[in-house]
Parts: structure tokens; C-alpha cells; sequence
């Protein structure tokens, strides 16, 4: 894993016009990699599909391409700047906000909101608890609410960032209290908040003991001094040399 550190491409939204801007086998020159996940993977990323839906019922005449509006309580950064912090192009990101602010009419999102789109995407399950925390992942000033810098900031990372890029940002979800160490009963706890929101009636079938044994083999093999707690070099080092846990994260990006 050590050397696929370049950060993953590929059509994520439509354009203004609602086409795809990165039609298959079409590239948008040398600033982009040759997509290693397609257009269809990621657009099964939860967050995504509940800013394009606003979008799509907004029209392509609502968009505002110097992100600004007259009327909120918080005016995010100016396109320029957030184009050169993520890995999202410009017609993306005022996708992204024409989304974000037809949901979001204040600028901001709360984590009342998260809990709605996680319970609509996933309505077999409770998925309170895993929205609360990855809310509180993204809120990373501890504000109590999103704003849209942060939002695609964090989406650029999961969605089109490095392997240790994506494992700095799932350490953080883990490391619920964040003092920088992720202990057995925090990795539970996220593990356990993933299964009660997949649901009992998935396929296949998750049985009660699945987030408790999935703990116990990951905790172990990542704390390799055995002092109870896990750091983030070890996380990282751990996952990148161990394929069967680096294939077992897949189920926290599927969930995002």
C-alpha cells in the first residue's frame, strides 16, 4: 500500500448542465490520475448523493460560482481557495454548494441533518449513533455545526485522498475523545454504531458477536507495544502492511 500514495480521480458530480464531466475515457489533462474507482463507487458515498439530490431540484440556473450569498449566517471561503485545498475541480465544488446550500439555507449544517441523510440511506438500521460520531469528525472545532469548507475538505480526503490521507481521517473517527489514542472500547463503540446501522436484515447476515470478534483482531494487531491504546502510527502502519484489514476498512468508506 506504501506506494499507491496518489490520491484517486474520477468523475464525482455533474456539471452546470448536468452532464458528467468526466465522461469514461476522457481525462481533464495531466492534474488528474487515470481513475483507480469509477464514477458509479463513488457515487455511492451517502454524503454526495444527498447533495446532488438538492442540485438536481434546484436547476442549473441556480448556481453560485463565487460561493457567496447575501443572506447566511456563514459565508464560506472563495472558490479559488477551496479548489487549491481539495482535490475537487471548480464545476464540482459549486455542484457541491448549490447542494450544500439549498439543504443548508444558513451555511451551516447540524448534526440533526447528518442523522435525517443517514436514516434515509440507511432506513433498515439506526444509524443515530454512527451519524453522531461522524458528524463529530467532521465538526472539528468542536462548533456544534459544519460549514462547507470543512465539509469538502473532509469529503475530498475520504473520496479522492491519499491511503494515508484516508487513514489519518478514519483515526480520527475512531479516536472518539480525541486525545490523539484510540482505545478498544472507542473502536467498538464505532465498530458497533456501523452494525446497527447496516441492520440485522443484511446480506450477508451480521450476527451480534461480528463487531466484538472484528475488534478484538484489529486491536490486537495494532497495538503493537501492548499498552492498551493504539496511536496513529500504528493505525496507519498497521493497516497499510495488513491486507485483510486494510480490505475490512472498506466497510467504513461504504458508509460514508
Amino acid at each position: 500500500m506504501q506506494g499507491n500514495e496518489k490520491a484517486v480521480d474520477g468523475g464525482l458530480l455533474p456539471d452546470a448542465n448536468g452532464k458528467d464531466p468526466n465522461p469514461p475515457g476522457q481525462t481533464e489533462g495531466s492534474k488528474w490520475q487515470k481513475p483507480r474507482i469509477t464514477r458509479k463507487s463513488l457515487m455511492k458515498c451517502c454524503l454526495v448523493k444527498w447533495i446532488i439530490a438538492s442540485t438536481t431540484q434546484q436547476g442549473p440556473d441556480s448556481c453560485d460560482g463565487d460561493l457567496e450569498l447575501s443572506m447566511v449566517r456563514h459565508q464560506p471561503e472563495g472558490l479559488d481557495q477551496l479548489q487549491a485545498q481539495t482535490q475537487f475541480t471548480r464545476k464540482e465544488l459549486q455542484s457541491l454548494y448549490r447542494g450544500f446550500k439549498n439543504e443548508c439555507p444558513s451555511g451551516l449544517v447540524d448534526e440533526e441533518t447528518f442523522k435525517t441523510i443517514y436514516s434515509q440511506f440507511f432506513p433498515q438500521g439506526d444509524a443515530t449513533t454512527y451519524a453522531h460520531f461522524l458528524f463529530n469528525a467532521f465538526d472539528s472545532d468542536r462548533s456544534g455545526s459544519i460549514r462547507f469548507e470543512d465539509f469538502v475538505i473532509g469529503l475530498s480526503v475520504l473520496l479522492r485522498g491519499s491511503v494515508t490521507e484516508k487513514l489519518r481521517w478514519a483515526f480520527n473517527l475512531y479516536d472518539i475523545n480525541k486525545d490523539g489514542y484510540v482505545t478498544k472500547e472507542e473502536m467498538m463503540a464505532i465498530m458497533t454504531s456501523i452494525y446497527d446501522m447496516m441492520g440485522r436484515y443484511t446480506l450477508p447476515s451480521v450476527r451480534d458477536d461480528s463487531p466484538s470478534e472484528h475488534v478484538e483482531r484489529f486491536f490486537k494487531k495494532m497495538d503493537r507495544n501492548r499498552d492498551g491504546v493504539v496511536t496513529i502510527d500504528e493505525f496507519i502502519e498497521t493497516c497499510q502492511k495488513d491486507e485483510n484489514i486494510m480490505a475490512s476498512m472498506q466497510l467504513f468508506e461504504n458508509v460514508i
